[in-house]
Protein backbone atom coordinates (compact mmCIF):
# COMPACT_ATOMS: atom_id res chain seq x y z
CA UNK A 1 0.00 0.00 0.00
CA UNK A 2 1.29 3.68 -0.48
CA UNK A 3 -0.78 6.54 1.25
CA UNK A 4 -2.16 7.26 4.09
CA UNK A 5 -4.88 5.77 6.38
CA UNK A 6 -6.55 7.95 9.10
CA UNK A 7 -6.78 6.82 12.30
CA UNK A 8 -8.26 8.02 15.60
CA UNK A 9 -5.77 7.08 17.76
CA UNK A 10 -7.40 5.32 21.18
CA UNK A 11 -6.49 6.58 24.27
CA UNK A 12 -3.28 4.82 25.97
CA UNK A 13 -1.77 4.30 22.54
CA UNK A 14 1.49 5.41 21.88
CA UNK A 15 1.63 6.98 18.30
CA UNK A 16 4.44 4.10 17.50
CA UNK A 17 2.02 1.22 19.19
CA UNK A 18 -0.67 2.72 16.34
CA UNK A 19 1.83 2.31 13.95
CA UNK A 20 3.42 -1.11 14.71
CA UNK A 21 -0.45 -2.07 14.59
CA UNK A 22 -1.09 -0.83 10.82
CA UNK A 23 2.21 -2.22 9.91
CA UNK A 24 1.14 -5.59 10.81
CA UNK A 25 -2.31 -5.25 9.75
CA UNK A 26 -1.39 -3.44 5.92
CA UNK A 27 1.53 -5.74 5.69
CA UNK A 28 3.80 -3.00 5.10
CA UNK A 29 7.20 -2.73 6.33
CA UNK A 30 7.45 0.85 5.34
CA UNK A 31 5.01 2.67 7.91
CA UNK A 32 5.07 6.37 9.94
CA UNK A 33 2.76 9.19 10.83
CA UNK A 34 2.87 13.02 10.75
CA UNK A 35 3.29 13.86 14.47
CA UNK A 36 2.93 12.56 17.72
CA UNK A 37 -0.33 12.19 19.86
CA UNK A 38 0.99 11.74 23.79
CA UNK A 39 -0.92 8.23 24.97
CA UNK A 40 -3.24 10.24 26.78
CA UNK A 41 -4.94 12.07 23.73
CA UNK A 42 -6.98 10.61 21.11
CA UNK A 43 -7.97 11.79 17.77
CA UNK A 44 -6.58 12.28 13.82
CA UNK A 45 -2.99 10.30 13.24
CA UNK A 46 -2.23 10.19 9.43
CA UNK A 47 -0.34 6.60 9.25
CA UNK A 48 1.98 6.80 6.43
CA UNK A 49 2.56 3.65 4.08
CA UNK A 50 4.65 2.82 1.56
CA UNK A 51 6.42 5.26 -0.54
CA UNK A 52 4.17 7.72 1.38
CA UNK A 53 6.50 7.82 4.35
CA UNK A 54 9.39 10.03 1.98
CA UNK A 55 6.45 12.74 2.53
CA UNK A 56 7.46 13.34 6.17
CA UNK A 57 9.91 15.97 6.23
CA UNK A 58 8.06 17.83 3.66
CA UNK A 59 4.81 17.92 4.99
CA UNK A 60 4.37 22.02 5.96
CA UNK A 61 0.53 21.92 6.64
CA UNK A 62 1.09 21.24 10.12
CA UNK A 63 -1.90 23.12 11.66
CA UNK A 64 -3.74 21.17 14.14
CA UNK A 65 -7.14 21.56 15.94
CA UNK A 66 -8.00 20.09 19.33
CA UNK A 67 -10.55 20.22 22.00
CA UNK A 68 -9.10 20.17 25.67
CA UNK A 69 -10.34 19.48 28.95
CA UNK A 70 -9.20 21.45 31.94
CA UNK A 71 -9.83 21.67 35.73
CA UNK A 72 -8.99 24.77 37.44
CA UNK A 73 -6.99 25.09 40.86
CA UNK A 74 -4.86 21.95 40.02
CA UNK A 75 -0.98 21.90 39.20
CA UNK A 76 0.81 19.22 38.03
CA UNK A 77 4.77 18.56 37.53
CA UNK A 78 3.75 17.56 33.82
CA UNK A 79 0.94 20.40 32.90
CA UNK A 80 -1.93 17.95 33.05
CA UNK A 81 -4.25 15.65 35.27
CA UNK A 82 -1.73 12.33 34.66
CA UNK A 83 0.93 14.06 36.64
CA UNK A 84 2.55 14.24 39.93
CA UNK A 85 -0.19 16.40 41.50
CA UNK A 86 1.22 19.84 43.51
CA UNK A 87 -1.89 21.95 43.96
CA UNK A 88 -5.51 21.29 44.45
CA UNK A 89 -7.71 23.86 45.80
CA UNK A 90 -11.02 24.91 44.54
CA UNK A 91 -10.86 28.40 43.09
CA UNK A 92 -14.25 30.73 42.02
CA UNK A 93 -13.44 31.55 38.75
CA UNK A 94 -16.74 32.98 36.55
CA UNK A 95 -17.04 32.12 33.00
CA UNK A 96 -16.52 36.02 32.12
CA UNK A 97 -12.99 35.95 33.81
CA UNK A 98 -12.25 32.68 32.10
CA UNK A 99 -13.31 33.73 28.28
CA UNK A 100 -11.66 37.42 29.30
CA UNK A 101 -8.40 35.55 29.81
CA UNK A 102 -8.32 33.05 27.17
CA UNK A 103 -8.39 35.81 24.46
CA UNK A 104 -5.17 36.71 25.32
CA UNK A 105 -3.52 33.74 24.53
CA UNK A 106 -4.63 34.16 20.48
CA UNK A 107 -2.33 34.83 18.00
CA UNK A 108 1.43 34.79 18.19
CA UNK A 109 2.44 33.98 21.73
CA UNK A 110 4.95 32.91 23.54
CA UNK A 111 5.63 29.34 25.28
CA UNK A 112 8.29 27.52 27.55
CA UNK A 113 8.31 23.88 26.53
CA UNK A 114 7.03 21.85 29.42
CA UNK A 115 9.89 19.35 30.97
CA UNK A 116 8.07 16.55 30.11
CA UNK A 117 7.91 17.00 25.99
CA UNK A 118 10.75 15.45 23.25
CA UNK A 119 11.97 18.52 22.92
CA UNK A 120 15.40 18.06 23.35
CA UNK A 121 18.42 20.02 24.69
CA UNK A 122 22.13 19.11 24.18
CA UNK A 123 20.67 16.17 22.86
CA UNK A 124 18.28 14.91 25.43
CA UNK A 125 15.19 14.90 25.70
CA UNK A 126 13.18 16.87 28.31
CA UNK A 127 10.96 14.04 29.46
CA UNK A 128 14.44 12.19 29.82
CA UNK A 129 15.52 14.59 32.46
CA UNK A 130 12.41 15.27 33.89
CA UNK A 131 12.06 11.28 34.94
CA UNK A 132 15.37 11.77 36.46
CA UNK A 133 14.21 15.37 38.43
CA UNK A 134 16.45 17.56 36.56
CA UNK A 135 15.02 20.84 35.77
CA UNK A 136 16.67 22.76 32.94
CA UNK A 137 16.90 26.15 31.98
CA UNK A 138 14.31 26.24 28.29
CA UNK A 139 13.75 29.00 26.07
CA UNK A 140 10.74 30.78 25.08
CA UNK A 141 9.43 30.24 21.28
CA UNK A 142 6.96 32.06 19.24
CA UNK A 143 4.01 29.69 18.42
CA UNK A 144 0.58 31.44 16.65
CA UNK A 145 -2.65 30.23 18.05
CA UNK A 146 -5.23 31.03 15.21
CA UNK A 147 -8.60 30.73 17.32
CA UNK A 148 -9.62 29.96 20.81
CA UNK A 149 -12.79 29.07 22.52
CA UNK A 150 -14.25 27.83 25.69
CA UNK A 151 -17.38 25.42 24.31
CA UNK A 152 -18.12 24.28 28.15
CA UNK A 153 -17.91 25.90 31.41
CA UNK A 154 -18.83 23.65 34.65
CA UNK A 155 -18.32 26.75 37.59
CA UNK A 156 -19.82 24.59 40.37
CA UNK A 157 -16.64 21.79 39.39
CA UNK A 158 -14.28 24.50 37.98
CA UNK A 159 -13.67 22.58 34.82
CA UNK A 160 -14.75 23.37 31.31
CA UNK A 161 -13.50 22.40 27.16
CA UNK A 162 -11.87 24.63 25.27
CA UNK A 163 -10.82 24.24 21.61
CA UNK A 164 -8.00 25.45 19.82
CA UNK A 165 -6.51 26.05 16.40
CA UNK A 166 -2.76 26.34 15.78
CA UNK A 167 0.74 25.99 14.63
CA UNK A 168 3.25 23.00 14.50
CA UNK A 169 4.67 23.29 18.10
CA UNK A 170 1.98 24.58 20.53
CA UNK A 171 1.66 22.39 23.37
CA UNK A 172 -1.92 22.56 24.70
CA UNK A 173 -1.07 21.84 28.23
CA UNK A 174 1.27 25.06 28.50
CA UNK A 175 -1.47 27.34 27.21
CA UNK A 176 -3.61 25.54 30.24
CA UNK A 177 -1.24 26.20 32.88
CA UNK A 178 -0.75 29.83 31.48
CA UNK A 179 -4.13 30.38 31.62
CA UNK A 180 -4.47 29.02 35.09
CA UNK A 181 -1.17 31.33 36.30
CA UNK A 182 -2.44 34.40 34.90
CA UNK A 183 -5.63 33.41 36.41
CA UNK A 184 -4.31 33.29 39.80
CA UNK A 185 -5.78 29.60 40.28
CA UNK A 186 -3.49 26.82 38.32
CA UNK A 187 -4.88 25.12 36.06
CA UNK A 188 -4.33 20.99 34.46
CA UNK A 189 -5.28 19.93 30.97
CA UNK A 190 -7.40 16.74 31.63
CA UNK A 191 -7.98 15.65 28.21
CA UNK A 192 -7.09 16.02 24.56
CA UNK A 193 -8.68 14.93 21.43
CA UNK A 194 -6.97 16.30 17.74
CA UNK A 195 -9.49 17.25 15.53
CA UNK A 196 -7.86 18.37 12.85
CA UNK A 197 -4.01 17.59 11.56
CA UNK A 198 -2.74 18.14 8.38
CA UNK A 199 -5.63 19.41 6.20
CA UNK A 200 -7.43 15.71 7.54
CA UNK A 201 -10.56 15.87 10.17
CA UNK A 202 -11.90 13.34 12.74
CA UNK A 203 -14.64 12.54 10.51
CA UNK A 204 -12.19 10.87 7.86
CA UNK A 205 -10.47 8.85 10.54
CA UNK A 206 -11.61 5.27 11.80
CA UNK A 207 -11.11 3.65 14.55
CA UNK A 208 -7.92 0.87 15.05
CA UNK A 209 -11.21 -2.03 15.84
CA UNK A 210 -12.58 -0.86 12.17
CA UNK A 211 -9.22 -1.66 10.71
CA UNK A 212 -8.72 -4.64 11.68
CA UNK A 213 -12.55 -5.37 10.92
CA UNK A 214 -11.28 -4.06 7.13
CA UNK A 215 -8.41 -5.93 7.29
CA UNK A 216 -9.57 -9.25 8.02
CA UNK A 217 -12.41 -8.62 5.32
CA UNK A 218 -9.46 -7.74 2.56
CA UNK A 219 -11.32 -4.25 1.83
CA UNK A 220 -8.80 -1.79 4.17
CA UNK A 221 -7.53 -0.43 0.67
CA UNK A 222 -10.28 0.93 0.87
CA UNK A 223 -9.34 3.60 3.49
CA UNK A 224 -6.42 5.04 1.69
CA UNK A 225 -5.95 8.19 0.75
CA UNK A 226 -3.44 9.82 -2.03
CA UNK A 227 -0.05 10.49 -1.02
CA UNK A 228 -0.86 13.44 -2.66
CA UNK A 229 -3.38 14.78 -0.61
CA UNK A 230 -0.66 16.07 2.22
CA UNK A 231 0.40 18.50 -0.46
CA UNK A 232 -3.06 19.98 -1.40
CA UNK A 233 -1.58 23.38 -0.23
CA UNK A 234 0.72 23.22 -3.06
CA UNK A 235 -0.23 24.34 -6.81
CA UNK A 236 -0.48 21.72 -9.85
CA UNK A 237 1.08 21.42 -13.04
CA UNK A 238 -0.19 19.07 -15.59
CA UNK A 239 2.54 17.81 -18.07
CA UNK A 240 2.71 15.52 -21.18
CA UNK A 241 2.98 11.75 -21.51
CA UNK A 242 6.65 12.36 -22.35
CA UNK A 243 7.54 14.85 -19.64
CA UNK A 244 5.90 12.51 -16.76
CA UNK A 245 8.23 9.87 -18.06
CA UNK A 246 11.07 12.56 -17.95
CA UNK A 247 10.13 13.48 -14.68
CA UNK A 248 9.55 10.16 -13.36
CA UNK A 249 13.07 9.27 -13.88
CA UNK A 250 14.64 11.88 -12.26
CA UNK A 251 14.96 14.71 -15.21
CA UNK A 252 14.41 17.93 -14.65
CA UNK A 253 11.24 19.36 -17.01
CA UNK A 254 12.15 22.72 -19.45
CA UNK A 255 9.54 25.54 -17.88
CA UNK A 256 9.31 26.80 -21.22
CA UNK A 257 7.79 23.69 -22.02
CA UNK A 258 5.14 23.59 -19.20
CA UNK A 259 2.18 25.30 -18.54
CA UNK A 260 4.38 27.58 -16.18
CA UNK A 261 5.96 29.45 -19.36
CA UNK A 262 4.68 32.94 -19.09
CA UNK A 263 4.27 33.32 -15.61
CA UNK A 264 6.53 35.02 -12.92
CA UNK A 265 7.93 32.26 -10.97
CA UNK A 266 9.68 32.01 -7.77
CA UNK A 267 12.69 30.52 -7.35
CA UNK A 268 12.25 27.38 -5.15
CA UNK A 269 8.64 26.91 -5.27
CA UNK A 270 6.67 23.94 -4.83
CA UNK A 271 4.36 22.79 -7.59
CA UNK A 272 2.70 19.22 -7.23
CA UNK A 273 3.41 17.40 -10.99
CA UNK A 274 0.92 15.47 -12.33
CA UNK A 275 0.35 13.77 -15.68
CA UNK A 276 -2.47 14.83 -18.24
CA UNK A 277 -4.49 11.77 -16.74
CA UNK A 278 -4.44 12.80 -13.20
CA UNK A 279 -1.15 10.69 -12.05
CA UNK A 280 0.44 12.12 -8.88
CA UNK A 281 4.07 11.91 -9.79
CA UNK A 282 5.77 13.87 -7.20
CA UNK A 283 6.90 17.70 -6.05
CA UNK A 284 8.68 19.33 -8.22
CA UNK A 285 10.63 22.59 -7.50
CA UNK A 286 11.40 26.01 -9.77
CA UNK A 287 15.13 26.06 -10.44
CA UNK A 288 15.27 29.52 -12.20
CA UNK A 289 19.29 29.87 -13.50
CA UNK A 290 18.24 26.79 -15.32
CA UNK A 291 14.93 27.69 -16.49
CA UNK A 292 13.45 24.21 -14.94
CA UNK A 293 11.31 22.48 -13.10
CA UNK A 294 13.87 19.73 -10.94
CA UNK A 295 12.19 16.47 -9.16
CA UNK A 296 12.43 17.71 -5.57
CA UNK A 297 10.41 14.36 -4.68
CA UNK A 298 9.10 11.24 -6.36
CA UNK A 299 6.34 9.13 -5.19
CA UNK A 300 6.31 5.99 -7.35
CA UNK A 301 3.47 4.03 -6.54
CA UNK A 302 5.29 0.46 -7.15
Amino acid sequence: MNGVILIDKPKEFTSFDVIAVMRKLCKQKKAGHTGTLDPNATGVLPVLLGCATKAQDLIENHDKTYIADFKLGMTSDTLDIWGNVTENEKPHIVREKFENTLENFVGEIEQIPPMFSAVQINGQRLYDLARKGIDVEREGRKVTVYNATLLDFDAENQSGQIEVSCSKGTYIRTIIDDIGKALGCGAVMSGLRRTKACGFSIDECITLEKAKELAENGTLESRLISTERLFMNYEQILVSEAQAKRFKNGGALDIGRTALKNRELVDGKRYRVKSRDGEFLGLGIVDLQNGAIKVLKLFPLS
